[in-house]
């Protein structure tokens, strides 16, 4: 309560007194009016979305590339890039039609040998497409505007595939760019969505900008989340990023800054009571807060340590502290399928919020006080409250406990490392992620039983690997479910991830923007200034 009572103080004193304030270029009255400023949830340190998972650099990477398939507002896939498909020999065989007039913000003209290796790419890394890369035999080109997947065995799922949304989206790279290895970062941002990234304006831990790509050319049908007509009504977007949230509010507040992707949950109220500022829930679906271990090294590479972890986590200690004390705008989930999605499942017994049993799981287990390192962003609100509650709840059930904070670009270059803690790796991090991404095993990289070749933390199990294919080849929906409740009690009893809740965020922006639309990404398309 202390910590929240600085926080509006700071804030009120910011807006007050004029403290705060955002230094900017000198743009003519006609500029200001065609640029929007945005504060980021995060720091933008990564430029590579197919490199890594952070929710900052799929946002980054959704105003930069776009997408052969993009989903609508009921998560079914449509055209985006592509003109349109086939499907032939018994869907053995699918054959992509690139729309006309593609480029490239080089110029180049996009090309199916560009679609194609960002294809290959992207399957490296992300688990719905491993799934498609082993159905696929050959990926052929067929001329510049056409290319063609021969599968081994039908794949159904093809279009939601590289429709996929938010972390880990198939965004398309000129094929010089994505013949890179899927295990190092690109930072050349050439891409064809609406728009351009200007490299000489970007300044990490202070400003990324974007500048509208005039040889854009966007589909005729109305937007809907990451698919339709991505008009650029605004000529240029520049990110601030503000860690401190009462400088924030300031900017907010006095018209500084346009748009605050995630206000601090103690200054919403505050920002309620200006008639300038809006606040909207547009990711309607919601996110899931997580505790990810590192099951490759010591301790959490035995998974008797991993399950007095997840005993001992209470859910409502890691909302209240990450999302505060209105419980409308979150809930718990002792579960790794969101709730609102179909194969939900509450594990009570597996997560009973106690102490005393994680206490006696560590006796029993025989711990010896092996050190545990948990990596923490301190410039990221959502993230930093809970891994300082599970380092605090680790140290009660007595665990020798290391905080490792940094900026939240540290922990995700640092999560990389599967080195054990003495040279440098980590333990434990925490991160968030939309609920849309985890709904399904196709998807969701919390319950991939993949090891090394799998998320952060490189669970590894037989066996879920074996319920996901049986997911995936299930004759009806019946035998989804079947495979995904095994699936997801299976990840849970061997703590592949631990959920700490599930939330929705209220975003702020100034009442003279207009054209927001839902979904789990602030997208940059169809937003106009009045």
């Amino acid at each position: 309560m202390e910590r929240r009572s600085l926080i509006r103080a700071g804030a009120g004193a910011a807006i007050i007194g004029g403290m705060g304030r955002l230094s900017a270029p000198a743009l003519g009255q006609d500029m200001r009016a065609r640029t929007l400023r945005f504060v980021p949830q995060a720091n933008l340190t990564s430029l590579d979305p197919i490199w890594t998972t952070a929710t900052v650099t799929s946002n980054h990477g959704y105003y930069v590339f776009d997408t052969l398939y993009a989903v609508d507002a009921q998560n079914r896939p449509r055209p985006q890039m592509a003109e349109g498909h086939e499907v032939l020999e018994d869907g053995r065989r699918w054959r992509f039609r690139l729309r006309e007039g593609l480029r490239f913000h080089d110029g180049e003209p996009v090309r199916a040998a560009d679609c194609v290796a960002s294809i290959k790419r992207w399957t490296v890394r992300d688990p719905f497409g491993q799934l498609l890369a082993r159905a696929v035999a050959e990926w052929r080109v067929l001329d510049d505007r056409g290319f063609e997947a021969r599968l081994h065995r039908p794949f159904p799922l093809m279009l939601d595939a590289l429709a996929k949304p938010d972390a880990s989206v198939c965004f398309i790279m000129p094929e010089r760019l994505a013949s890179a290895e899927a295990t190092r970062a690109i930072t050349e941002m050439i891409g064809s969505g609406p728009y351009r990234f200007l490299p000489g304006e970007y300044n990490s831990g202070s400003r990324v900008a974007y500048e509208k790509f005039d040889a854009y050319v966007p589909r005729q049908e109305k937007p809907e989340r990451a698919s339709g007509g991505k008009v650029a009504h605004l000529q240029r977007i520049e990110w601030h990023v503000i860690p401190d949230a009462s400088t924030a509010a300031a900017a907010l507040t006095n018209g500084e800054v346009d748009w605050w992707e995630r206000p601090l949950s103690d200054l919403r109220p505050m920002l309620s009571r200006s008639r300038e500022i809006r606040q909207e829930i547009l990711d309607v679906e919601g996110r899931m807060a997580l505790m990810r271990l590192n099951c490759l090294q010591p301790p959490f590479d035995d998974v008797r340590l991993r399950r007095a972890v997840r005993l001992s986590v209470i859910q409502e200690n890691y909302m209240r502290a990450a999302q505060g004390d209105d419980t409308s705008v979150w809930t718990d989930t002792r579960s790794l399928f969101p709730k609102r999605t179909p194969y939900y499942k509450d594990h009570a017994d597996l997560m009973p919020g106690s102490l005393d049993a994680a206490r006696a799981a560590l006796r029993e287990a025989g711990y010896t006080d092996a050190r545990v390192v948990i990596i923490n962003p301190t410039d990221f609100p959502d993230i930093g409250p809970l891994g300082q509650v599970t380092g605090d709840a680790l140290r009660r059930i007595g665990m020798n406990v290391e905080m490792a904070e940094s900026d939240w670009g540290t922990v995700i270059q640092r999560r990389n490392s599967r080195e054990p803690v003495e040279k440098g790796g980590w333990s434990i991090f925490h991160t968030t992620g939309t609920s849309n991404t985890y709904g399904s095993p196709a998807m969701s990289p919390l319950i991939r039983g993949q090891g090394e070749a799998g998320w952060f933390g490189w669970w590894k199990s037989d066996r879920a690997e074996a319920l996901t294919a049986e997911w995936l080849e299930a004759p009806d929906e019946a035998g989804r479910a079947r495979a995904a409740e095994a699936l997801g009690r299976l990840a849970l009893e061997e703590v592949s991830t631990v959920p700490l809740g599930q939330f929705t965020i209220r975003t702020a922006f100034r009442r003279n923007l207009t054209g927001m639309l839902e979904g789990s990404s602030p997208y940059p398309w169809n937003i106009r200034r009045t």
